[in-house]
């Protein structure tokens, strides 16, 4: 039972890598798609489109079904141990998975409104987003790997401090790219 387990997790891992990947990625396109409104028209009409096509794509063969192949692994991975419910780390887990489901829609629906030409981002605000799956991805990866070798407060603490540090580092990018007008 052991090989098929083990299997399984790498399956987990690799989908769940190809999922974060999509995620990455498509809140970039959003990004550009964004940008793209300050073009002149033509030029935004051409590039709008291409995103849109981009997003579509990317979201539905890659993004999308990476995630219900992490989700269906993980599943099995439980359904082949059952014990592991009983870990008080595999909870927090979940609760960081639910999370990351819960951003996965919500970027559905912004490329739905970007689609459909009434989203109301910015792109600074789509880069502090993008960062949300980033801090996700390492409370999801630390959890996972320390177990309970962690203390949850300071772990908290330690990711309540990586996010000041990532969105900080979002907002110093804003302001070099305005001081150098990239």
């Amino acid at each position: 039972m052991d090989k098929y387990y083990l299997y399984i997790l790498s399956v987990h891992i690799i989908f769940m890598v190809s999922w974060m990947a999509g995620l990455f990625y498509s809140v970039r396109l959003f990004i550009y798609h964004t940008e793209a409104e300050d073009r002149p028209e033509m030029e935004r009409k051409v590039l709008q489109l291409e995103y849109e096509k981009m997003e579509r794509k990317l979201w539905h063969i890659i993004t999308t079904p990476a995630m219900v192949l992490t989700l269906l692994a993980g599943i099995a991975m439980i359904f082949i141990r059952p014990g592991l419910l009983q870990a008080p780390w595999l909870h927090v887990k979940l609760c960081f998975v639910a999370a990351l489901l819960v951003y996965h829609f919500i970027c559905q629906h912004i490329m739905k409104l970007l689609r459909l030409g009434k989203s109301r981002f910015s792109s600074f605000q789509l880069r502090l987003w993008n960062e949300v799956a980033t801090i996700l991805l390492v409370a999801i990866v630390f959890t996972v790997v320390l177990k309970s070798a962690v203390d949850w407060f300071y772990g908290l603490i330690g990711l309540v401090i990586f996010a000041v540090v990532i969105m900080a580092a979002v907002k110093w990018y804003k302001y070099y790219r305005k001081k150098h007008d990239c």
